[in-house]
């Protein structure tokens, strides 16, 4: 018997097309109708797979968040019950739970399109759900209570997904001359961050890397 000439449908091979297309068009570009033509069979395929688009979101969420490296929050610790335990990088919470904050933060820079779709849904997905329980068990670790610790969640998800959505710097395009005249203030911040290097994005960076700062500060406190 000759062998199928197109890899079979699953629910993992759907959901990276489904994130391909979503990099590639923007939200509104995730339709049944385009998922099928990018897999190369009929819409009415997928659904032998996923029930609808809820559960492919679920399927999308699944893939981004499983580029998220866990294991700055829990060296030492096993990441799944039974898998053998992270290696203890003798790293403070502090400095743990940025380099989980860099790490989320390029995750969602590398498919900044999937903000939109999963930001304001409910969390299903396991990495999902293992990233909050892994991020809550971190902070309470680290001397916060449940309630600061849910809070500190929160507040590092408005500030990452925030700054991985929005770029500051894109919204100032032309040459600070031409905002002199009437914003002397902002043609004078903008002119003074770009002498600090870095080129266009280095902005970005920075102001990203001061909220962060500020948000372990008040942790800190609090702790």
């Amino acid at each position: 018997m000759g062998r199928p000439s197109r890899a079979l449908l699953s629910r993992e091979l759907i959901a990276r097309a489904a994130l391909e297309l979503v990099d590639e068009h923007g939200a509104d570009g995730l339709t049944m109708r385009a998922l099928a033509d990018r897999l190369g069979v009929k819409a009415a395929s997928l659904y032998n797979h996923v029930s609808g688009k809820d559960e492919l979101l679920d399927g999308l969420a699944e893939l981004v968040n499983a580029e998220i490296d866990l294991s700055p929050l829990e060296a030492g610790r096993p990441l799944v019950p039974g898998s053998p335990p992270a290696p203890d990088s003798g790293r403070s919470w502090r400095e743990g739970l940025a380099a989980y904050a860099r790490g989320y933060r390029a995750a969602f820079i590398r498919h900044p399109n999937t903000i939109a779709l999963l930001a304001r849904r409910r969390v299903e997905a396991e990495r999902q759900l293992l990233g909050y329980d892994t991020l809550l068990a971190a902070l309470g670790r680290a001397g916060l209570t449940p309630a600061d610790a849910a809070e500190a969640a929160a507040a590092l998800d408005y500030l990452v997904l925030g700054s991985a959505l929005e770029t500051f710097t894109e919204g100032f395009t032309r040459d600070t001359a031409e905002y002199r005249p009437r914003y002397p203030a902002l043609a004078g911040a903008l002119e003074a961050s770009a002498a600090r290097g870095d080129g266009p994005g280095g902005l970005d960076e920075r102001g990203f890397e001061l909220a962060l700062r500020l948000l372990l500060d008040g942790l800190a406190a609090r702790i």
